[in-house]
């Protein structure tokens, strides 16, 4: 990491991603620690997995981010090769959700730390986010997917962030309400997370633009 003429840090965009996949997964299981609900990004793979526990959730994730990685394609008309490369980042943070989860629950669950876990998850996730989005790199694909439609409809990606999140939502509550008998996996924070995160993630994306650069060996 060096400085530049206008005083920003410039960041390599391979460790950029490094610390994007360890954080996000972590923010993802620390957010359902909680108990204030798992992520919008993470609640359709955790409705899957809860529905049918034949697979565990980071394989219902990565599976979830082909489907994503596929429907841009489809969109743009044309073969991406690297979505293929966003995918293979997509199975890596999928394999550290399991591994987040066999450790998690050694931490404390009372009041205290269940909001502050909730606080800590939801800015982890929004910097991850913001940081995946200028690392230059290939990026998880629940990240890249409003990130590219955003470019595709020209819609202000703060919108499209949001509806996308809104919609997993809606998916998770009917998977969980139909397949379980009862809503699983959201609560309050995950609606709170949903209708605010995008705009949690321009403020991040704001302030990286200020004070950072970011630079990879795809960087042009």
């Amino acid at each position: 990491m060096e400085t530049n003429t206008k005083e920003k840090y410039v960041v390599r965009g391979e460790l950029a991603l490094l610390i994007v996949v360890i954080i996000n997964s972590l923010g993802v299981v620390l957010m359902l620690h909680s108990g204030s609900g798992i992520s919008a990004i993470s609640s359709v793979p955790y409705a899957f997995a809860k529905v049918l526990p034949f697979l565990t959730l980071g394989t219902w994730t990565y599976l979830f981010q082909g489907a994503l990685i596929l429907s841009l394609m489809i969109l743009r008309k044309k073969f991406v090769v690297q979505y293929l490369f966003s995918f293979v980042v997509g199975f890596v943070f999928g394999e550290l959700l399991d591994v987040h989860e066999l450790w998690i629950n050694v931490l404390p669950t009372a009041i205290g730390w269940r909001i502050f876990y909730f606080i800590a998850s939801y800015i982890l996730i929004c910097i991850g986010i913001a940081i995946s989005n200028r690392c230059k790199m290939p990026i998880v694909p629940t990240d890249l997917f409003p990130r590219e439609l955003s470019q595709i409809t020209s819609v202000a990606y703060p919108k499209i962030k949001i509806s996308f999140d809104v919609i997993c939502l809606i998916i998770t509550a009917a998977l969980t309400g139909f397949g379980l008998g009862h809503i699983k996996g959201l609560g309050i924070g995950t609606v709170v997370a949903a209708f605010t995160m995008g705009k949690g993630v321009g403020i991040a994306g704001n302030w990286l633009d200020k004070h950072m650069d970011f630079t990879s060996f795809l960087a042009k």
